[in-house]
């Protein structure tokens, strides 16, 4: 992910040689080569999707693009916030890749899950948690988009809660993640994490940015630790953030990474808002023609 555009564009390339540089490991051969495998590890794949994400941002801003606000999806606060010149791009990546392994060590390997619940009211899915009393197991973690909530917490009990979830009539996706993010049991992640975000240089943002964990608008740098810090443990409101924007009279989301994701939840959150995935050499090139 993100080769073509390193082809292309050459602040795109000279964000893989940042990213090689301040993690010491050859991340662009990952990104670019793979192997597949080893890339899906969660210390692996936090720091290339953000490499990703801030190499075509550096396209879009060498053009003379500029946002009017930054939102990211869980990890993507943090190309949000590097966007937003809060922090920088070097100890961003090395951020996440401490979150990652943070993560990681919170649980045992294999013991958590996530998966997303379609068709059912966040009410309904708590109502069922409570009735399975797994309240302490099994948590509430995304509020994506219409339709879609994602479930996070013990892998034993997350299974249990989809398999009732699905005799009611619920259609359940167990998500391809080795750690249950977005719940309590990342509390002592979130600790290591504040430890480390305190050792960062933080500025006030550039622009505004849309927090996960409050899907509030945040502008001073006092903001962004405890927010990143929240988040790693806390429900991810993310219809919420983008119904915010959409009452700022956001007409255009602009989409920075691989795939699609966000793109598509916009579409079940408003139909209206128009979009853009840049996340290969047509959408880039897309997003170019339309704002430059």
């Amino acid at each position: 992910m993100g080769k073509d555009i390193a082809e292309d564009y050459p602040e795109a390339r000279q964000v893989f040689e940042e990213a090689d540089e301040a993690l010491g490991i050859d991340l662009k051969r990952l990104c670019f080569e793979g192997p597949e495998k080893e890339l899906g590890l969660t210390i692996n794949t936090q720091p290339a999707i953000l490499a990703v994400s801030v190499a075509i941002w550096r396209v879009l801003q060498q053009a003379g693009i500029r946002p009017d606000f930054a939102a990211g999806h869980s990890l993507g606060e943090y190309s949000a916030l590097v966007a937003a010149e809060a922090l920088s791009f070097k100890d961003a990546i090395r951020l996440v890749r401490k979150r990652a392994q943070f993560m990681q060590m919170a649980m045992k390997e294999g013991s958590g899950a996530m998966a997303a619940v379609l068709g059912p009211s966040e009410e309904k899915i708590i109502d069922l948690i409570r009735s399975m009393h797994i309240e302490d197991r099994v948590f509430i973690a995304n509020l994506n988009c219409p339709g879609q909530i994602v479930i996070s917490g013990e892998k034993e009990s997350v299974e249990s809660f989809m398999a009732k979830a699905q005799d009611r009539g619920a259609r359940c996706v167990l998500l391809g993640v080795s750690v249950p993010s977005h719940c309590p049991l990342m509390d002592p992640a979130g600790t290591l994490l504040e430890e480390q975000l305190r050792s960062v240089q933080i500025n006030h943002p550039a622009i505004p940015v849309v927090t996960n964990v409050d899907a509030k608008i945040i502008t001073e740098r006092e903001e962004v630790l405890p927010s990143l810090v929240r988040q790693i443990s806390t429900v991810l409101r993310w219809e919420e953030s983008m119904l915010l924007l959409i009452k700022k009279d956001v007409e255009l989301f602009v989409e920075v990474g691989p795939g699609r994701v966000l793109s598509n939840l916009l579409r079940r959150i408003n139909r209206q808002s128009k979009t853009i995935s840049a996340g290969d050499r047509a959408g880039l090139q897309q997003a170019l023609t339309l704002l430059s």
